[in-house]
């Protein structure tokens, strides 16, 4: 159980807050690049309890700046784009990628203005169809070579979508393995989902014939364990079957507030939850396939079918109470809420409340993985407050060394599973047609 002050601690982002700090030492995904189209693109984003104008010039250099003009405080975002940079509406004041003021044409002739004034800019970097932006102070870290970041835009697809609750919610979901047992619990085996998206718990999983769906139902008791890495923490989440078969889970939490989890045999998905401010979020996933190329307008279609632009707003959420039909909670899923395990995890985050309360809770044996990222997530908040750098600041050097990370949903031997995940790994890697060009990453 935490204190009212702890809860405080880990959950508040905005600027001169001690989370706040630490947050602000990464990188964080603020847009999709498809949210900045050929017609117009700019747009607002409001990440970190903070507001910000991104945009993308005529020779395709993306900015980002603080929202408000330099000048008298004007909305940037509604700034036109020509002459190779945002101009303000209010007086034409011209600003560049890098925030450096071009022009004050109100100012007299001669005036050298424009020469002192300079809009606050932010490093930005575009990977596999995500816009990620660098929102603190000095030298900006590295990226590690993961999968998502390495593989070729053919095998990446980025979405993303809003989520009506702190943060910190919608991360702990992502690393709470036991819970799928009951909140994604369906009462029948075929899967009447088709392609939709969010049925990781529809299929067979790896090297099995058992539905995931009976596999979940039955074995309600996982055998869960956690290690730390390079990265953040890896989970080991075990069924045993019978004597001689394990399902085994592995996923990874990579911080500060990323999971990378499997979709299927040949899909990850690496998964960031960005506060917008304290009581919202996004998460943003890029898809990575392993196998043949995704096919990036099916993709988008299916999850356009669940969530509504311009805002990613999930079409069921809980503006229509989620779904929640009493009939189909009887005979076909365990909530009532479709077949959607989107829906499911999103009802069970925003329902704990805006922010959680913390103070409240009784946690056990499967919150292994929550009570170990907490107790990193309170330490890194203390190494930065002291002045030093936090898990997962990469140099250039480092950088190349933090790669994959591994994840697994199969069926394995249960005596010798701890290889059976590697070799996995080590098969699909072989078998794909990119990754067996790069780095394989570092499982020992």
């Amino acid at each position: 159980m935490m204190s009212p002050e702890q809860n405080e601690l880990i959950t508040r982002i905005g600027p001169g807050t001690k989370c706040g700090a630490l947050m602000r030492h990464y990188w964080h995904p603020v847009a999709l690049t498809e949210e900045l189209p050929d017609e117009r693109p700019a747009k607002a984003v409001r990440v970190l309890g903070q507001d910000f104008v991104l945009f993308r010039d005529e020779r395709g250099r993306h900015g980002l700046l603080d929202r408000d003009c330099p000048h008298r405080g004007a909305d940037l975002a509604y700034g036109r784009l020509e002459q190779g940079g945002l101009r303000c509406l209010f007086h034409g004041w011209l600003f560049d990628v890098d925030g450096k003021c071009l022009e004050t044409p109100a100012e007299p002739e001669g005036s050298v203005l424009c020469q002192r004034v300079r809009q606050r800019s932010y490093p930005v970097v575009v990977k596999n169809g995500i816009v990620f932006a660098y929102l603190g102070e000095g030298e900006a870290p590295a990226f590690p070579e993961f999968d998502c970041f390495l593989a070729p835009g053919t095998h990446a697809f980025a979405f993303k979508g809003l989520i009506d609750c702190n943060w910190l919610q919608a991360l702990e979901v992502g690393i709470d393995p036991a819970h799928a047992s009951y909140l994604h619990r369906f009462y029948e085996d075929e899967d009447p989902s088709g392609d939709a998206y969010g049925k990781q718990f529809r299929a067979a999983s790896s090297d099995s014939t058992i539905p995931m769906t009976r596999m979940m139902r039955e074995f309600t008791r996982p055998t869960i364990d956690v290690e730390g890495t390079d990265y953040g923490l890896r989970l080991f989440t075990l069924r045993r079957i019978s004597e001689k078969h394990t399902h085994v889970r592995v996923t990874n939490l990579v911080f500060p507030y990323a999971f990378v989890i499997p979709m299927s045999t040949e899909m990850t998905i690496t998964q960031w939850h960005v506060p917008i401010d304290d009581t919202s979020c996004y998460w943003y996933a890029i898809f990575t396939s392993f196998g043949k190329p995704v096919d990036h307008a099916q993709m988008r279609e299916q999850r356009l079918q669940l969530y509504e632009l311009p805002d990613y707003r999930p079409r069921i959420g809980r503006q229509n109470n989620y779904g929640y039909d009493v009939a189909e909670q009887k005979t076909q899923t365990y909530t009532g809420m479709g077949f959607d395990i989107n829906v499911h995890d999103q009802w069970a985050i925003e329902g704990q409340g805006r922010i959680q309360d913390r103070t409240r809770e009784h946690l056990g044996y499967s919150d292994k993985a929550i009570v170990a990222y907490r107790r990193l997530l309170l330490s890194s908040i203390g190494q930065v407050a002291n002045g030093g750098k936090p898990p997962m600041w990469l140099d250039a050097e480092r950088a190349t060394k933090v790669r994959g990370p591994v994840t697994v949903d199969g069926m394995g031997p249960t005596v010798g599973w701890e290889d059976y995940w590697k070799d996995f790994d080590a098969r699909r890697r072989r078998d794909s047609s990119w990754a067996a060009e790069t780095p394989s990453p570092m499982v020992a």
